[in-house]
């Protein structure tokens, strides 16, 4: 089982693309287990904090390590995270730290360029010709630019002290260098980042993220979510870092520092001032637009017609025994935000200015850690998220984690653990179990119980309840062999339409069944089955079936530096509700995990070669057939025929 195939849960898509970038930039360029540090291994969510503790104390007293194997006897390591921890560390000889100059900058860094593009091989709707007089009519349902997409990404990194990148890119649909965008790419990234210059901790300037305590007040980080491992359940936020995404709203825009003295406090400021896509009304923001499209006529309007100013600070303390935090966020827009009022969303936030405080805390005691956060808005609604996990043993962890995020909470820049869309209206406990059986089985269950005080989208009832169980078993009887079986159940109310007349608010349920085995029988050779299974079911009502079957095979040849893989997938739903998700190899930094539903195939090819390690190719070819449509998807997106191909390149330099 890879990383890769941990990531992907069903619901939140767009945010596991990002996540999975920045998982891929830490693969990119791994860190030497010699000298690998505590941060650093902080940003692997699969690792607990006393299997981090355990990796450092064993390089520590047996290194340097002369080979990876040797993390086998590291106390706890199991065959899974030995395995994910390939991707992220290498083992060589600790290099004693030169100290900083401008020649060593120029010297000793190392550059990488690299440009994507995604050709299109089918002609879709958006991209039509406009018949005279036709214009304001399909002003809205033809795209201004070509079909292309382009990716162009530039990096400079010295030491783990100076990081600098440049970003580009274009949607297909978007122009290029002609009518409406005469600045050729779409959307520009830059950052900098300094570290562990003396006292100076972080420097950012660009675009940047910003994440501190459990998320209830600013969260722009990542974990790989609650079905996955609980290890990062309990780790706070990495405070300031480099942004490295091509997602075109979750990042800050201006400087940020962090400041650190006596070994255990950093101290913590920054500031951002963004443009936003929004739609306003009468001077005021309606709806923020965060899809990053500037395809269509109606995107165009939207760009750009919002500004927000943030303002924020942080103090953390660091100790052997307590953790502790307080956070301080101001943001303000130049328009007021007035969502138009429905019943679900009168508790969004309105306004023109907002700001949170939060205060976040970890005690370690013996086998115990309790671990949270509590934080009010300017109304002086709280919301609190509070976890005790007992670990017998290092590779055993009961957790229980409670919950309550009021109704009227709001928190623009939140994103902590929840079931709801939003960081509101909420409260919910959750108790899981992850153990390992022996060496070579692993096992990780949870059940988590919520209960919505308010209305949400899309049910329009209050006092709503629901709950999600898990129960996930790898088995790895060999080092050539390994497979995972994983059931998950989810009830959630959901409005049920009979007719115009009659709805009612009923249990939605989602049972999903997902089995995987993995083969290699050599060292360059990889096999891979999937099966899953999905029945989704409204109470007493209607029920749903899908099933999706696939093989993966991967093949490296050394010799020739090239990897290449092929991957088939067979599938068959009766509706959209019961759509499966599978994970596809893809291009570096390009997160693969595409929605299947109705009946057909899907067959890709990937290729991978590098030219002494300085030139990189990497090339995917994608098809897609249906055999119960004639026409797919639908809008601007429309494609005529029951096939659908997708081409992409990737090439890479480094120096």
């Amino acid at each position: 089982m890879e990383w890769e195939e941990q990531i992907g849960e069903e619901e939140g898509m767009a945010s596991w693309r990002e996540r999975y970038e920045e998982l891929s930039e830490l693969a990119e360029h791994p860190w030497n287990v010699n000298t690998v540090t505590k941060e650093e291994l902080e940003q692997l969510p699969f690792l607990s904090d006393k299997m981090i503790e355990n990796i450092l104390y064993y390089v520590y007293k047996h290194g340097p390590l002369v080979s990876m194997n040797e993390l086998w006897g590291v106390e706890g390591m199991d065959r899974q995270t030995r395995v994910f921890l390939e991707d992220f560390l290498y083992v060589e000889e600790p290099v004693h730290k030169e100290r900083f100059s401008w020649r060593n900058l120029w010297k000793n860094n190392k550059q990488e360029l690299w440009i994507r593009t995604d050709v299109p091989l089918n002609k879709k709707a958006g991209y039509a010709g406009i018949p005279l007089g036709q214009e304001d009519k399909l002003a809205s349902k033809r795209y201004y630019g070509d079909p292309f997409y382009v990716n162009l990404r530039y990096r400079f990194q010295y030491r783990d002290h100076v990081y600098v990148s440049f970003a580009a890119e274009k949607d297909a649909g978007e122009p290029f260098f002609r009518r409406y965008n005469r600045k050729g790419f779409d959307f520009y990234s830059a950052s900098l980042q300094l570290k562990d210059f003396g006292h100076l901790h972080t420097l950012v300037a660009g675009n940047y993220k910003a994440s501190f305590g459990y998320g209830l007040v600013m969260n722009m980080g990542f974990g790989l979510g609650k079905a996955t491992s609980f290890s990062a359940l309990s780790r706070a936020g990495q405070g300031l870092s480099k942004y490295t995404s091509m997602n075109e709203a979750n990042y800050l825009q201006g400087v940020g520092m962090s400041w650190k003295w006596n070994k255990r406090w950093i101290w913590t400021g920054f500031f951002s001032f963004r443009p936003q896509d929004a739609t306003t009304d009468n001077k005021c923001i309606t709806t923020l637009k965060t899809d990053g499209y500037h395809r269509l006529k109606k995107d165009m309007e939207k760009k750009n017609t919002a500004l927000n100013a943030l303002a924020g600070s942080n103090l953390t303390y660091d100790g052997k025994y307590f953790e502790g935090g307080l956070t301080v966020v101001y943001n303000v827009f130049n328009k007021m935000l007035n969502p138009a009022e429905r019943l679900y969303n009168r508790y969004y936030p309105r306004g023109k200015y907002f700001y949170n405080v939060g205060v976040n805390y970890k005690w370690y005691k013996g086998k115990f850690v309790f671990s949270g956060e509590t934080a009010v808005d300017k109304q002086g609604k709280v919301a609190t998220l509070n976890q005790l996990t007992y670990s017998p043993t290092v590779n055993t962890s009961w957790i229980v984690i409670n919950r309550y995020y009021d109704k009227k909470y709001q928190s623009l820049y939140g994103n902590g653990f929840r079931e709801n869309s939003r960081l509101q209206n909420e409260a919910g406990i959750f108790i899981g179990l992850e153990t390992s059986l022996l060496r070579n089985i692993k096992l990780l269950c949870y059940g988590d119980f919520f209960y919505f005080p308010w209305y949400r989208y899309l049910v329009d009832k209050q006092k709503t309840t629901g709950m999600e169980g898990v129960v996930q078993l790898s088995y790895s009887p060999l080092n050539s062999l390994d497979m995972w079986i994983k059931y998950s159940y989810k009830n959630k109310a959901k409005n049920y339409k009979v007719s115009d007349e009659e709805k009612y608010v009923l249990p939605n349920i989602r049972q999903r069944f997902h089995y995987q085995l993995t083969y290699s029988p050599v060292k360059y050779i990889r096999w891979k089955t999937v099966m899953e299974y999905v029945r989704s079911s409204v109470f007493r009502q209607e029920v749903s079936n899908g099933l999706a079957v696939g093989s993966n095979l991967k093949l490296e040849i050394p010799r020739w530096a090239l990897r290449a893989f092929v991957s088939g997938t067979w599938f068959r739903t009766e509706d959209y509700a019961s759509r499966v998700y599978m994970y596809e190899q893809g291009l570096l930094y390009a997160f693969s995990m595409g929605a299947l539903y109705g009946r057909g195939e899907r067959l890709a090819v990937g290729l991978d070669y590098n030219w002494k390690k300085r030139v990189f190719f990497q090339m995917k070819w994608g098809w897609t057939h249906y055999r119960d449509r004639n026409l797919i998807s639908s809008g601007a997106e429309e494609i005529l025929g029951n096939q659908k191909y997708d081409l992409q390149f990737q090439v890479r330099l480094k120096w």
